[in-house]
This record gives C-alpha cells, structure tokens and sequence, in this order.
C-alpha cells in the first residue's frame, strides 16, 4: 500500500493537541479537498472516561463538517491519541469505528517517551496499517 502523505504542519498540529493534554484522549477530524490534506479540525472529547475513551462532542463534530463543506473540503481522517498505550486500535476503536473509507489516525505519547503516530484503515473489523510520509512544506 502506497504512503498517506500528511503535511508537517498538520503532524505538528496533532502532536502539539496530544502533548497539551498528557493525560486524556484527544479527537478531532482532518479534511481533504482535490489537492490534499487541509485543515485539522479539533473536536472536544465526551467521554466519561477521556484517558481510555474517545468520543466525538457531537455538536462539534457537525460544526466541524459543515465547516468542512463550506470550504469545499470532505472528512480524510479521524484522529486521537493515546496516553500511555501503543498507537494500535484497541477494541473499543475497532468497534466503533464508522467511517470505513476515512483515515484512522492513532497518536501515542507514552510508549518509548516519543511521540509516534500511526494510520489505519478499519473495515468490517479487519484493521489495515497505512504507512503514513511527511510531506514537507505549508499545506497547499
């Protein structure tokens, strides 16, 4: 499988959103348009347990999509990270996962005290890693 070619920007975006909140799960969806990957759209997590738990804010979620449509753009990817787990999809990811065609993006602070980051296509439970290449330089 070819690489998912990610900007730097867009990785230090969610890396800076991981390393701000060490001790919880944080989401949000990245967009796309004909030319790429766009823009990261950070969406509040409502789970009641936020460090072993994502889940999407539901009202964020849809301003996040209808910005998303305003800018001609369409959801690519959906990310969070994990605190102090590997940046594999646990169960509950698997489970819960929706979006089949869309980019699952897993960032994990506290394996080997890097940061690391790993993509994934989830469909009918059969979980595929996607090699993930920066691309250096501005979003274009």
């Amino acid at each position: 499988m070819n690489a998912v070619r990610l900007p730097r920007p867009i990785v230090n975006q969610l890396l800076q959103l991981a390393q701000k909140s060490p001790d919880e799960e944080i989401c949000g969806l990245i967009s796309r348009d004909s030319r790429g990957f766009r823009n990261c759209y950070p969406v509040p997590n409502q789970a009641g347990d936020r460090k072993r738990f994502f889940a999407l804010d539901p009202k964020a979620q849809i301003d996040a999509m209808r910005a998303m449509r305003e800018r001609g753009e369409e959801l690519a990817a959906i990310f969070h990270s994990h605190p102090d787990s590997p940046p594999l999809p646990s169960l509950a990811d698997v489970e819960q996962h929706e979006y089949p065609a869309v980019l699952y993006l897993i960032i994990s602070l506290g394996t080997k005290g890097v940061l690391e980051m790993r993509g994934f296509h989830i469909h009918n439970r059969t979980i595929e890693e996607v090699p993930i290449a920066l691309q250096e330089g501005p979003v274009r």
